[in-house]
């Protein structure tokens, strides 16, 4: 006996209601499993009219409870394990509420009473490592980018017109950056990497997933070659030619500095297995050049800003040859008796006198380049392009105050390529190269962030040449990469922030035009060493509070002694 196949579209009154909005319904390609892009429904081909009205039901809730609003969406982007996760406890939890009036939900829904209590609640929890059921197959999946693609915020209205074009433009050829269909344990970025250098397609993905393109500029340090497009052929022809490779490396067993490029190798800390992993992480910093006709990033100038950051880093420089001071000027009191045996009569200005007058701080702004700073503001504006523009700012500033700066930038792609674009370096002017080479840096990968903080701190620590000494950075906070995230991004991040602090390396994170979550920053960066607004203008007011009490956090390193008592113990 067979099952009456029935049309989908039979189910958009149940979507409209549900949803609180009009929404259609489609049928996705052959295998594909049911999810919404905001507009419509899509239920999987050839399912039981059971199966669809369930999908409908399950899709059309989510809509409705706002579980798939912009601020929860962007943080599942290109993280199909954390999307399965949230999308198992919250749709548990919205059926759970749905079933007080719904009958249908209270039929289908799941006995046990839901983890959650919020949309925010079950993203916390997915992103930990609480053991989770995998969602019945009828949950269906989500979708990030086709959400984000197609501009529906929850509780919006969308017009028939709306449901139509998504409905026509809706098939399996769009490459959806959200599909997982590889096993759990392998994520789709570990599959990325494993592509053969050379080949186009992961350049095309990342494009593809942060609307951005690779930078004109030399900032490309193992990036992919521009060799056009390969075909894989069993026999190599008469004519074939090995490929350029860009990159050779040093080491049989790992890839070790690039030869031409640089690079450093650092432990990442694991708070699973409470140690570290030593040599884990390998950290490039290369120059970025800007060519003719570049854009170029904004660096304003900030009166309230040069008034706060002109109180601090202020060291004691001695004043020789005062008329009164703190001490007695032993070659002025030489020079004044001297005088006196000569017949002369010159003033009494033998003391020395301590002033605050030599600027003695040296300061690394961070800039983070992860493709999470595509993300925009309420007036479209790009994370990273306030962050641009606060970095230029704050370089410009600091250098006419009389400080060291440099400026670097931050992104990876897996552990062994964390990159350090060279903005400007400790040695060097900001002038009109600067702002220029600051224009060429483009977000793209992603934020491996203890791996950067730990090669940043190196090149503050060996080239600022002062005795204060502070990490700027300007980023969201989010450490994300593959195999880093969560409890364990936090953790590690948190400890190269604490290796730093023990050096005498204040650090501080400002962040600036992104959607901050608090408790994160609080976890990672401490409570008084991070602040966030809308723009740097409405955090210029405090910059020196801020300034100083990332200095005043720094730790004391113990002494010797203890470390070896501690080892005689063990």
């Amino acid at each position: 006996m067979t099952t009456e196949r029935c049309e989908p579209d039979r189910f958009r009154f149940l979507a409209g209601f549900l949803a609180g909005r009009p929404v259609g319904v489609a049928e996705v390609p052959a295998g594909g499993s049911a999810y919404t892009d905001g507009r419509v429904v899509f239920v999987s081909a050839n399912a039981d009219e059971d199966t669809q009205r369930r999908e409908v039901l399950v899709q059309s809730a989510l809509l409705g409870a706002g579980s798939l609003d912009a601020e929860y969406v962007r943080r599942l982007r290109a993280r199909p394990p954390l999307a399965r996760r949230y999308l198992a406890l919250e749709a548990h939890r919205v059926l759970a509420e749905l079933a007080q009036r719904v009958p249908l939900a209270a039929a289908v829904g799941p006995a046990a009473p839901p983890q959650s209590t919020s949309s925010e609640e079950s993203l916390n929890i997915a992103s930990g490592r609480t053991k989770l059921d995998a969602p019945p197959d009828w949950f269906g999946t989500i979708k990030p980018s086709k959400l984000i693609h197609a501009g529906v915020e929850s509780g919006g209205r969308a017009t028939d017109a709306d449901i139509r074009t998504a409905v026509e433009h809706a098939d399996g050829s769009e490459l959806d950056d959200d599909d997982d269909d590889g096993p759990a344990e392998k994520s789709w970025l570990l599959r990325l990497f494993e592509v053969p250098l050379g080949a186009q397609a992961p350049a095309n993905f990342l494009r593809t997933l942060f609307g951005r393109s690779r930078s004109s500029g030399s900032e490309g340090a193992g990036g992919e070659l521009g060799v056009g497009s390969i075909q894989r052929m069993s026999r190599a022809g008469v004519h074939a030619r090995p490929l350029p490779t860009p990159i050779r490396f040093t080491g049989d067993e790992k890839p070790g500095a690039a030869i031409g490029i640089g690079g450093a190798w650092y432990p990442e800390w694991d708070v699973y297995r409470g140690g570290y992993r030593q040599d884990w992480c390998r950290v490039i910093d290369f120059p970025v050049t800007a060519a003719a006709g570049a854009t170029v990033a904004g660096a304003e100038r900030d009166a309230a800003l040069g008034r706060r950051l002109a109180r601090i880093g202020l060291g004691p420089k001695v004043l020789h040859a005062r008329a009164d001071g703190d001490d007695v000027d032993t070659e002025a009191l030489i020079d004044l008796f001297v005088d006196l045996r000569s017949g002369h009569s010159p003033p009494e200005h033998v003391y020395t006198e301590r002033r605050k007058l030599a600027r003695d701080l040296g300061v690394l702004i961070l800039v983070d380049a992860s493709g999470s700073a595509t993300d925009a503001d309420g007036d479209g504006l790009a994370v990273h392009e306030h962050q641009r523009r606060a970095a230029a700012t704050l370089a410009l500033t600091l250098e006419e105050l009389g400080d060291r700066v440099a400026v670097y930038g931050f992104r990876s792609q897996g552990r062994r390529a964390v990159h350090l674009p060279v903005i400007k370096s400790f040695g060097e002017r900001f002038g009109a190269k600067g702002p220029a080479r600051l224009g060429q840096l483009h977000p793209s990968g992603y934020t491996r962030l203890g791996a950067g903080i730990r090669g940043a701190g190196d090149i503050l620590k060996k080239q600022a040449g002062t005795p204060h000494r502070l990490l700027l950075v300007l980023s969201d906070g989010f450490p994300y990469d593959d195999g880093y995230e969560g409890r364990y991004a936090e953790a590690d991040s948190r400890k190269a922030l604490e290796e730093l602090r023990a050096d005498g390396v204040g650090c501080l994170c400002l962040s600036i035009g992104a959607a901050t979550d608090a408790e994160a920053m609080d976890r990672v960066f401490g409570s008084a060493s991070h602040a966030s607004g809308a723009t740097l203008a409405e955090l210029s007011s405090r910059m020196d509070e801020w300034f100083l009490a990332a200095l005043k956090e720094l730790s004391v390193p113990r002494p010797r002694e203890v470390y070896a008592a501690r080892r005689r113990r063990k």
